[in-house]
């Protein structure tokens, strides 16, 4: 089963930047997508032959927004995690199937100067005890762009990063404590010590020509899973977001 992850800023402008070529030459299973930027009532024309389709809007509008596109028809769909404040800003879809959950999530931002560091942290907690509530019934494949570089290796200039948002202690504790509770971080779990592997990069200053990124885009799963992954792939060479798509290949 192949799974594809895309932060797309904007899937209106996105599509005006080859999203329909990329989406239909990688023929995904399931194609995840975070920062839609639209209400569902605008996506009325946005359909692809073959698959179903599942959107999270904010009520703010152009604001944040999840959606998927399935060719595998779930069992239910879950939108949000049940706590009011989270899930007015559209940030989480959840698929059930027989043998596992999918949640695709855009995890907030902490924003210039951390003002929203304090909601962030609140924001770990609450998603980390949900996941935690499904894998107690079937395993868990999360993904989405998780607003944080983890470890030094996923950040080009780290030194000049500490806490930068998306680069504080704080946030990078959370993905530890997520990890050491039954899940893996399915890219470094196949290619462990590989570097300048981003998935994020800024418009400003030639960041993606130069490489000078972040990877904060990500494929967790369950631990009791991690036999079944196949691969893990950053399409780097994808333009039309300043993120790029990111793929898992599971026997699941």
């Amino acid at each position: 089963m192949k799974l594809i992850s895309w932060n797309v800023n904007g899937l209106r402008a996105c599509i005006n930047k080859g999203f329909n070529d990329f989406f239909e030459n990688i023929n995904a299973d399931i194609f995840c997508i975070q920062e839609t930027k639209m209400q569902e009532e605008q996506a009325e024309n946005i359909n692809y032959d073959g698959y179903l389709k599942y959107m999270n809007s904010a009520i703010k509008k152009g604001y944040s927004g999840t959606a998927i596109f399935t060719k595998i028809k779930p069992l239910n769909v879950y939108y949000g995690i049940g706590k009011d404040e989270h899930d007015k800003e559209g940030r989480v879809i959840t698929l059930e199937y027989d043998k596992f959950f999918l949640v695709n999530s855009y995890t907030p931002n902490s924003k210039k100067d951390l003002e929203r560091l304090d909601y962030r942290m609140i924001w770990e907690d609450e998603i980390r005890n949900y996941l935690l509530t499904l894998n107690e019934k079937k395993p868990v494949i999360y993904c989405g762009d998780l607003n944080v570089a983890h470890e030094e290796i996923d950040i080009k200039n780290p030194k000049t990063n500490h806490n930068s948002a998306g680069f504080t202690d704080n946030e990078r504790e959370k993905m530890t404590l997520l990890l050491n509770n039954g899940f893996i971080d399915t890219f470094r779990y196949l290619h462990k010590d590989t570097v300048d592997a981003y998935t994020w990069w800024s418009y400003m200053h030639s960041a993606r020509s130069k490489n000078i990124g972040w990877r904060i885009d990500y494929f967790i799963t369950s631990e009791n899973v991690k036999d079944k992954i196949k691969e893990a792939k950053i399409h780097s060479e994808i333009l039309g977001s300043d993120h790029c798509p990111i793929e898992l290949d599971i026997d699941i």
